[in-house]
């Protein structure tokens, strides 16, 4: 069967030698480019089947064109208020960040009919809650929490910890997608606020320093994909 792909990491995809290959130049976690653009995405898929009737395998082609504009760190202001700090465990802070955003993303996939990529842990949208429960929880005690709600995680530890912060990082990210007239903030806007004194952002710090102390190389592995390069403490993070 002939396969293409779309590489974010150019000397991972070197290495791995796929058969075709499409590189482009933008944000880690948005290989299609702009969240904001289809007609801009639909190109770029376009872009990568076309590879199969045009590539000698294995091969690598690059996408000619960055992705559009939009608001750089220094110019998006989060629109949400997420209220002061009334709990004192890093599982009840959670619980509670998440809880008020709960309304905004949910008006976010009722406007897209449903569709949204929460789920990679294996919970569905409302299971938000044990979500959070589980990974505050491994980061607090260095142990997840067994799921209520008869939840069967989609991977074993450690990896299952990166895919607990993908669903909850898509929750935050529908939620700021509902907000009127706050402009679509670029990747590393969306890590400065995570990372600038949410409980997410904390949460997360704390599972990393938990999978530190784990002595395997998975562990570190799923640490570097947890935090983005810049955000962890003043280290490298892989």
């Amino acid at each position: 069967m002939a396969t293409t792909s779309i590489s974010l990491i150019r000397p991972q995809t070197e290495k791995t030698r796929p058969p075709r290959a499409l590189w482009v130049s933008f944000d880690l976690g948005r290989p299609l480019g702009s969240a904001e653009d289809p007609e801009f995405q639909k190109d770029v898929i376009r872009a990568a089947f076309c590879l199969l009737e045009t590539a000698t395998a294995p091969s690598i082609d690059d996408y000619p064109i960055d992705a559009p504009d939009e608001a750089e760190a220094e110019q998006w202001a989060c629109p949400l208020n997420l209220g002061p700090v009334t709990e004192d465990t890093l599982t009840g802070r959670l619980l509670a960040e998440v809880a008020r955003l709960r309304p905004w993303s949910a008006e976010t996939r009722a406007a897209r009919n449903g569709r949204t990529l929460f789920g990679a842990s294996g919970a569905a949208p409302d299971q938000v809650d044990q979500v959070a429960t589980a990974l505050a929880g491994f980061a607090e005690s260095g142990d997840v929490p067994a799921a209520d709600g008869g939840i069967e995680w989609a991977f074993d530890m450690p990896m299952l910890i990166r895919h607990l912060a993908d669903d909850l990082r898509t929750h935050y990210h529908e939620a700021i997608a509902a907000q009127p007239g706050s402009g679509s903030p670029n990747h590393e806007a969306l890590n400065k606020w995570i990372f600038g004194g949410t409980a997410l952002g904390d949460s997360l710090l704390a599972a990393a320093d938990q999978l530190t102390e784990i002595d395997s190389g998975m562990a570190k592995l799923v640490r570097g994909l947890l935090i983005p390069e810049g955000h962890y403490r003043g280290e490298k993070t892989f």
